[in-house]
């Protein structure tokens, strides 16, 4: 299945991120998303799968989350409890500068939701999604926005 670059559908301002480049991400079990955020070979934390184990980061960073949803109209538990358990801390939010989830086409219009969701809440750009794994297309992708969004900031040009 092709994926696609979702352009940012609302008209937020992004923030240029300080410092290096900067992923928190969240992988279940399933590893699914850990081996894409492994493919980057960018500087990363992983969100605990444990709920009391507590991560706090305190420098700018890109979100990149799995959707769980069942499809149709169903975003109920979309977003991992484990995500918005780390985004209720203040000090993980403020440093979010944008989100990239992943998902799956055969849910529909829930395919990736997660990043809209985050997105809107936390009033970050959503920068890309894709399916499962990801490609080698999608990692080089990401590669490509982490480094410009960190290169130009407000001048990043959402048509990589």
């Amino acid at each position: 299945m092709k994926t696609e670059n979702f352009k940012m559908k609302n008209n937020l301002k992004i923030k240029q991120p300080q410092g290096e480049p900067y992923v928190v991400y969240f992988s279940s079990t399933s590893n699914n998303t850990h081996r894409f955020v492994e493919k980057l070979k960018i500087n990363n934390s992983r969100i605990p799968i444990d709920l009391t184990t507590p991560l706090l980061v305190n420098k700018d960073y890109i979100l990149i989350v799995p959707t769980y949803a069942a499809g149709g109209n169903d975003c109920t538990g979309a977003v991992p409890k484990q995500v918005i358990n780390f985004l209720n801390t203040k000090e993980n939010r403020q440093y979010c500068c944008g989100v990239i989830s992943s998902g799956n086409t055969n849910f529909g219009d829930t395919y990736a939701i997660a990043g809209p969701i985050i997105s809107n809440k936390l009033k970050v750009p959503l920068l890309y999604q894709f399916e499962l794994l990801g490609t080698k297309t999608d990692v080089q992708t990401v590669q490509n926005i982490l480094k410009k969004l960190w290169q130009e900031g407000e001048k990043y040009d959402k048509e990589i």
